[in-house]
């Protein structure tokens, strides 16, 4: 157990070289062992922001110059992005709580002030007062997402939270809890697990149906879905101070928990519910989870036990060394029916360095409120 806390001085290697390479690009997967570029392919997906924010978390752990340049640089390239309306979706949290917002907490920084701002503004305007939801994906203009909304959105709250910061207006913060609220009664199930995805009539605002998503069919637990929901859960509870967040994000810890007691011997598979003989997982789920779990260890120790066991075998079984590669974690997994499964993720790397400097004491607050 005392590797998981040598782990970052084991990366820092790494990563400097990886850096050094990565100058002007936006990664999300590997390729051979090498980033790929969405900022060429892809400008609005919606993980650009995940990179920008590992960068910004290992200038504030090392001071290295290298990290915040890298880190400014994806800020100033996500620009494309806010003008393009068919590319703002309810990920905008996702990708300028990393960048412009976390600079903007580091120096006061206007224009990044001004960046995540307009993602607030965007994200609200995404409300739907009638079912009190956040409408996740955009469609061609047919209506036929409007109704929609997943339970990822839960990790985009934050962003409406840190604009009723600055801006001293309420709407933010209201349009978030409302949103939880929502989540609480549609998205969580009696016995902790999560659905992904949520139908609502868009007119009346009623709840129709859930669907399976990215995990293994509906009714199942897609595990990414679950750490989106037990760390997004947290963070309600943080910003708020209400307890029924608490309560709401312990409970699908405990049920996280007593799944992984059925997964003995493996990581985090991509969904609880898949066959027993299919052992293909989801690192980023772990990493994710590890977060919610460390956040929630410091009200009861359980929690950081069962972080610390997702982290050391991340770090003993699929953490990648080697120079060569630019990854840090293998075997994630975007979708349960993905052809690419098993695969390496942007955010699976990001949630992990958070998660080791969270042990630390040491991590940026990037999703979570402001310290001091």
């Amino acid at each position: 157990m005392k590797e998981i806390y040598k782990a970052l001085e084991k990366i820092l290697p790494k990563i400097q070289k990886v850096s050094q390479r990565s100058r002007g690009i936006i990664p999300y997967t590997t390729i051979d062992g090498r980033f790929d570029d969405t900022s060429k392919s892809s400008i609005c997906w919606w993980t650009n922001g995940f990179f920008g924010g590992m960068m910004w978390q290992l200038y504030h752990y090392t001071g290295d110059e290298i990290y915040r340049e890298l880190a400014i640089d994806i800020e100033e390239k996500l620009d494309l992005n806010l003008m393009i309306p068919s590319g703002m979706d309810h990920d905008s949290g996702f990708k300028w709580l990393p960048t412009a917002v976390i600079h903007y907490k580091l120096d006061g920084n206007g224009k990044s002030l001004d960046r995540g701002l307009l993602a607030a503004e965007n994200l609200a305007g995404r409300f739907n007062p009638q079912g009190s939801f956040i409408r996740a994906w955009n469609d061609s203009g047919d209506g036929s997402r409007a109704g929609t909304a997943i339970i990822d959105c839960m990790m985009n709250l934050p962003l409406l939270y840190w604009a009723s910061e600055v801006t001293r207006d309420p709407r933010f913060s209201q349009i978030a809890t409302r949103h939880a609220d929502m989540a609480m009664k549609y998205f969580i199930r009696d016995n902790g697990s999560a659905i992904h995805i949520g139908i609502f009539d868009p007119d009346s605002g009623e709840f129709i149906r859930s669907d399976g998503g990215q995990g293994y069919g509906e009714g199942s637990s897609w595990t990414r879905g679950q750490a989106w929901a037990l760390y997004g859960f947290v963070l309600s509870a943080l910003y708020t101070g209400q307890e029924k967040y608490l309560e709401t994000a312990k409970k699908v810890a405990d049920n996280f928990i007593l799944q992984m007691t059925k997964w003995e011997g493996m990581g985090v598979p991509i969904d609880f519910d898949q066959p027993e003989d299919c052992v293909r997982e989801d690192s980023s789920a772990a990493a994710i989870a590890a977060c919610g779990l460390l956040e929630l260890g410091k009200i009861d120790e359980k929690y950081r036990e069962a972080a610390l066991g997702l982290l050391e075998f991340l770090c003993e079984n699929r953490l990648s060394l080697d120079e060569s590669e630019d990854h840090l974690l293998s075997n994630c997994a975007d979708s349960f029916w993905s052809n690419r499964s098993q695969m390496t993720l942007i955010y699976a790397d990001y949630f992990l360095i958070e998660a080791l400097l969270k042990l630390e004491g040491k991590d940026l607050p990037i999703f979570t409120p402001k310290r001091g």
